[in-house]
């Protein structure tokens, strides 16, 4: 493959990336107005986001499997499309039952484009023998940036239907617009090990990287999920007011996510880590302590700006371990970091609706601290031009 046609592959990935941040922004706002269309309990609610979540989780097996076989491209392409237009489900909803199977296939194909875009990333790394990762990862935080901030002024304004469509037109049209131009890899992945059996390969270290991506996704979905409702609920705050915690979160996020690569370049994986580290323990730990809506969203941005580059440097380890396809190795790292947000959000919304929120975003910022002591478990992000 030419570097100009990797070039131009880097950019389109880029794109789904955006597509599926803003997606996911979107349905940041919809949440409390889901928990009133509804009249949900906090646990209720979290058993809701928990389908959510088996949605993606059931797909990600298969879908590296997929992706041995066909490629990540052919994937994505699919994965993309029917995303967007999955959206419209969850405001058709008009029954609990209805909103259950809508939240389900909104996750299950978020779930496959997550993988495949990232398997794609790492095709696109290879192909270049550079970093992209963190700044693919950038173009997420920024769709999720618009879709959170302008979802809660549209949600006032027009109300969560018109908004709906507003979302799928515009994810639509632009994944449309980017699916032609992403890149083939360079070699059938089929034939690597573990790529056709993807769902179970033997190298025992991209489990342990997972269980790393597991720490790292955790608090990012309690920001996700309960962040606007923290806000609302418990700090007074309005509709657009309380959306801004996810705004600010995936602002900061965006920003260092596109000086991300930059920084792994020079420092390496595993000291971006262990600072990345720090920065978000510190934020989220804030975030717990705040007195006021204002305070708290500075806290979530500041751990948006630590949590940035986490993700990217674990999936780019996983993608990047000897003997595995990336989509081998990026199928067990979302399992499992999303196997274990499955767990989460029932949990903390049965735990919020006892003690509130703020201690639970505490001891998330405890579990943000154990990242600095596996940072040294990701240095396979550093072996790209071993691949290329």
């Amino acid at each position: 493959m030419s570097f100009q046609n990797a070039s131009v592959g880097r950019w389109a990935v880029a794109a789904c990336f955006f597509v599926n941040g803003f997606m996911v922004g979107s349905w940041a706002p919809q949440i409390p107005v889901v928990a009133s269309r509804f009249e949900l309990s906090e646990t209720a609610l979290g058993l809701l986001i928990l389908v959510f979540g088996c949605g993606a989780v059931s797909v990600m097996p298969l879908c590296g499997y997929l992706i041995g076989r066909l490629g990540s491209r052919r994937v994505l392409r699919v994965a993309a499309v029917v995303c967007a237009l999955s959206f419209a489900g969850l405001v058709a909803a008009t029954q609990i039952w209805q909103m259950v199977a809508a939240l389900l296939f909104f996750g299950a194909f978020l779930g496959a484009m997550d993988i495949s875009m990232n398997a794609n990333a790492v095709a696109v790394e290879r192909s270049l023998g550079r970093a992209v990762m963190s700044s693919s990862h950038g173009f997420w935080s920024l769709g999720g940036f618009v879709g959170a901030g302008l979802g809660g002024v549209l949600l006032e304004r027009y109300g969560y239907m018109a908004h709906a469509g507003m979302v799928v037109a515009f994810a639509f049209v632009i994944a449309l617009a980017m699916l032609p131009f992403l890149i083939v890899e360079a070699r059938p992945v089929a034939g690597q090990a573990g790529g056709a059996r993807a769902g179970f390969p033997r190298n025992p270290m991209v489990y342990v990287t997972g269980l790393v991506a597991l720490t790292c996704m955790l608090p990012e979905g309690a920001v996700l999920d309960w962040a606007a409702l923290y806000l609302r609920q418990e700090m007074g705050a309005g509709i657009a007011e309380a959306s801004l915690a996810f705004t600010a979160f995936s602002g900061t996020m965006a920003v260092m996510r596109f000086a991300g690569d930059r920084l792994r370049n020079r420092y390496g994986a595993v000291r971006t880590l262990r600072y990345s580290g720090i920065v978000a323990t510190i934020g989220m730990l804030g975030a717990g302590l705040a007195p006021t809506p204002s305070l708290a969203i500075i806290a979530f941005a500041l751990s948006g700006m630590g949590i940035a580059n986490m993700v990217p440097i674990v999936f780019s380890a996983a993608g990047n371990q000897p003997g595995l396809s990336p989509g081998a190795g990026m199928s067990v790292a979302t399992t499992i970091g999303y196997s274990g947000m499955l767990v989460a959000p029932s949990l903390v919304g049965f735990i919020a609706e006892r003690t509130g929120f703020a201690p639970i975003f505490l001891a998330f910022s405890v579990l943000l601290a154990l990242v600095l002591s596996m940072a040294g478990l990701v240095r396979s992000a550093d072996t790209i031009a071993a691949h290329t």
